[in-house]
């Protein structure tokens, strides 16, 4: 038998690599939460406004909402009543919403970012300190996350626009946008930047660094995380025929409670481990060095590099 590891076999060892980080920096679990938090302080301010409107109606009574609805659009005569003609203040507030929450969302990837590559190099993880530094670049990540968001709305604006191989034209377009951006979070906690076009070439270098020109990526932790959950999908219903056999509905309900808090909890765990991943490729790509506790086998068997 070949000593080579499988793909599964490495999958796994790459979420034991970053789950090893996860145990000895906890904090870093709580950054997505903050900054989802934060996300849905904006929302509530954005529909406060909307919300609260006065209209001479009460919050019952379904004319306030009718009003409300009628700000941002209208029934299209021409195109019966399910077309609707949305207004500038739609547009508007969605723009507003999206702008904002990109800088809110770049923020704290900055944050949670700078935090990850110190947890790689050995150091302490701190919220404060990741905040800070995130303060200490709020030049890059402003213009950053004005420029990514002006592309964005640029990108959905022109899809509602054409047709059918227009939008598949521009959704390859958006793909690529966002394959080419992978690494610009860590460039701009890397470099401080603050120049848009600097930031989305550099992390297109990178890029270009460790995928090669043939882009061939590799997606352990995904792959493993559906075995994973798929194993237990079967486990589950495995353990549902038992439960109709003997009659118990409730002990069904309770374990199928426990099976959904268990999935959320591992896709949680999964998505901070590939943050962890990204950045280990990052200081790979970028500085050649491989930071435990990941190997060279995990790293150089994860994305094909391309040599000099």
């Amino acid at each position: 038998m070949s000593d080579t590891p499988s793909k599964l076999d490495r999958s796994l060892q790459l979420i034991r690599s970053s789950f090893q980080i996860i145990g000895r920096n906890r904090k870093l679990l709580l950054f997505p939460i903050i900054s989802f938090a934060f996300t849905i302080v904006i929302v509530l301010f954005f529909a406060a406004p909307v919300v609260l409107f006065p209209t001479g109606h009460a919050w019952s009574d379904p004319e306030h909402w009718k009003a409300v609805a009628s700000r941002f659009g209208s029934p299209d005569p021409s195109g019966g009543p399910r077309h609707v003609v949305y207004s500038d203040t739609a547009y508007a507030s969605v723009a507003a919403i999206y702008l904002v929450s990109m800088v809110c969302a770049t923020f704290f990837n900055v944050a949670f970012y700078s935090e990850i590559l110190k947890a790689l190099r050995g150091n302490a993880v701190s919220i404060r300190s990741g905040l800070s530094f995130a303060c200490s670049r709020i030049g890059p990540i402003l213009m950053w996350s004005l420029f990514a968001g002006v592309v964005g709305l640029v990108i959905r604006g022109l899809e509602r626009r054409f047709g059918l191989v227009g939008r598949i034209i521009l959704r390859l377009v958006g793909t690529v946008w966002s394959v080419a951006s992978v690494f610009v979070v860590p460039v701009i906690v890397a470099s401080g930047s603050a120049n848009p076009v600097e930031l989305l070439r550099n992390s297109a270098s990178t890029l270009k660094k460790t995928w090669g020109e043939s882009l061939i990526g590799y997606v352990g932790i995904t792959f493993a995380s559906w075995i994973i959950i798929f194993g237990s999908v079967v486990i589950l219903g495995g353990g549902f025929a038992v439960l109709v056999l003997i009659g118990h509905p409730m002990l069904m309900v309770f374990i199928g409670a426990a099976w959904f808090v268990c999935v959320f909890a591992l896709g949680y765990l999964l998505a901070v481990a590939n943050h962890i991943f990204r950045c280990a490729l990052y200081i790979y790509a970028s500085e050649g060095t491989v930071t435990a506790p990941f190997t060279q086998d995990m790293i150089s068997g994860a994305w094909k590099i391309k040599k000099a």
